[in-house]
């Protein structure tokens, strides 16, 4: 590689760096006007690249998501306990740290089409979920005077890393330019569903009761 292809590259990385990273100084070479945002240089993955590789920062994470609530809350406002059915749908969807679109629905025909999922799950070997839908009938045991409920924790999945992109010719003034990238979303394996119950408040017995 030569030296001046070489400065180019490191180059790229600070004038990147400093879109996504927060650096207070530019590259003196080249004016902040001049670089281009982290979600351009997307849009140029394998349109206008040589290459473009996402490199990750490590395997996927496995974690819990956030326990909400799904279905119709339950009242029960006899003196004995109840058994209550809660048919619900609950879909979970997926964000990443650019806000770019990476769903399949907006990948065809779009400015960033599909070649930047391609890469990412290239990586990892791994088919990337935008999205997941759970549905279900729950039976809920509510005691007396009480109101029951269905919560829903589903698995979710992180991945960062960086796109390489690589240009035949320089791209605002380089050859080589890297994006930093974080996404999150649902993993494909079961959700962890739970019942839960509470004493009902004075104004929710008169409503419901």
């Amino acid at each position: 590689m030569s030296p001046t292809i070489n400065r180019a590259r490191w180059s790229g990385i600070l004038a990147v760096l400093c879109v996504g990273g927060g650096l207070l100084a530019s590259p003196p070479a080249q004016a902040a006007s001049d670089i281009p945002t982290a979600a351009e240089l997307l849009a140029k993955c394998n349109h206008g690249t040589d290459k473009c590789i996402f490199h990750p920062a490590g395997a996927l994470k496995i974690f819990p998501g956030k326990t909400h609530r799904v279905g119709d809350l339950a009242y029960n406002c006899t003196e004995d306990p109840q058994t209550s059915s809660r048919t619900w749908e609950d879909t979970t969807g997926e964000s990443n740290s650019l806000g770019v679109a990476f769903r399949e629905e907006f990948e065809v025909g779009t400015t960033f089409g599909p070649t930047y999922k391609f890469a990412f799950e290239q990586s990892y070997k791994h088919t990337w979920s935008n999205s997941h839908t759970e549905s279900q009938s729950t039976f809920i045991d509510v005691p007396a005077g009480e109101v029951g409920w269905v919560t829903r924790s589903p698995q979710m999945q992180r991945a960062k890393g960086t796109y390489e992109l690589i240009f035949g010719k320089r791209f605002h003034g380089h050859y080589y330019w890297y994006v930093p990238f974080e996404a999150t979303g649902p993993a494909d394996r079961p959700s962890t569903k739970s019942q839960r119950s509470r004493p009902m408040t004075p104004r929710e017995r008169k409503t419901y009761c």
